[in-house]
């Protein structure tokens, strides 16, 4: 496994970790790494000050809070310049439907990632937002059955 950062065998456990259960107390995470509060927390902090822990959150049921449908939309865009770019980006951003945008190589310009609270509030934003936006070429959707595996974003 190629690491970009310099992290040690014990950073690396830390964030295995931390990416399993975010909310593991110090004292906890200490123990389960091997070594003493103090330091294991002067670690937690220097890996989040190098932007390798880029943040906390918790994973939230998304039906049980009313969103029952999830969606990946593949954009092509009309004109793949810099500016056309940048501005289909900008815009990903402010729709709160899109909850990932991911710029990508092949078909498509990008790959959105949608939660929708039913098929009419995602065939709404597709129709009314995202087809009529400006550079917007083509779009496919796909709408998902079931998800089978949720992980942490790397395997460390």
């Amino acid at each position: 496994m190629a690491i970009k950062a310099e992290l040690d065998a014990i950073d690396i456990r830390i964030l295995r970790e931390l990416q399993n259960e975010g909310r593991i107390t110090n004292v906890e995470l200490s123990s389960r790494v091997g070594i003493s509060a103090p330091p294991c927390l002067r670690r937690v902090r220097k890996l989040e000050e190098a932007g390798i822990i880029g943040g906390y959150r918790a994973m939230l049921n998304a039906p049980a809070l009313g969103f029952d449908l999830v969606a990946f939309c593949m954009v092509g865009l009309k004109h793949q310049s810099d500016a056309g770019i940048k501005a289909f980006a900008a815009q990903a951003r402010e729709w709160p439907i899109v909850r990932e945008a991911w710029m990508v190589s092949g078909e498509s310009d990008f790959l959105l990632h949608c939660v929708a609270r039913n098929l009419t509030h995602f065939q709404d934003f597709v129709i009314e937002q995202l087809t009529a936006a400006d550079n917007v070429d083509t779009v496919r959707t796909m709408l998902t059955i079931r998800k089978v595996k949720q992980e942490g974003m790397v395997d460390i």
